[in-house]
């Protein structure tokens, strides 16, 4: 089970931020199923946290060649961690909508992230990107890292 965790830890790692033509030659990558049936919204942004990206977006000088990135990748104390980021879409990824911004999803990572929430709260108490994920079985107190 462990050798399973390890190429999981590293197909997922590998996915993030990777060129197109690195991410065609790797034999693990392509060794996992593309398929995955979606049964509804795979990502949904709240307005809290589309006004966030949107910022982020506009004070970094993003390139609106960019999209936003959801993604998950091994690690943290629950087993898998939260990845949010802009980068390029390739072929494999699917292109969702939420509040407006453009999000690329990894079909592989669609099983992990199917439903999730992503809110911005900005309390006293809470502030940052949160992550509801209905397949997470179990989350860190901090709830950057989840399991399934």
């Amino acid at each position: 089970m462990a050798k399973t965790e390890e190429k999981l830890d590293d197909v997922i790692a590998s996915l993030i931020d990777v060129d197109e033509e690195d991410h065609q030659e790797d034999p693990v990558q392509q060794e996992l199923p593309h398929e995955h049936t979606h049964t509804g919204d795979p990502v949904n942004l709240t307005s809290r946290a589309a006004k966030q990206v949107k910022k982020i977006r506009e004070n970094e000088k993003i390139d609106d060649h960019l999209f936003l990135r959801v993604a998950v990748e091994g690690g943290g104390c629950a087993g898998l961690n939260y990845k949010l980021g802009f980068d390029f879409k390739n072929d494999e990824d699917q292109l969702f909508e939420s509040e407006g911004l453009d999000i690329v999803i990894d079909p592989r990572h669609l099983m992990y992230l199917e439903g999730i929430v992503i809110d911005y709260p900005d309390g006293l108490d809470a502030r940052g990107f949160t992550f509801d994920n209905p397949n997470a079985s179990d989350n860190c107190g901090c709830g950057a890292s989840f399991a399934v």
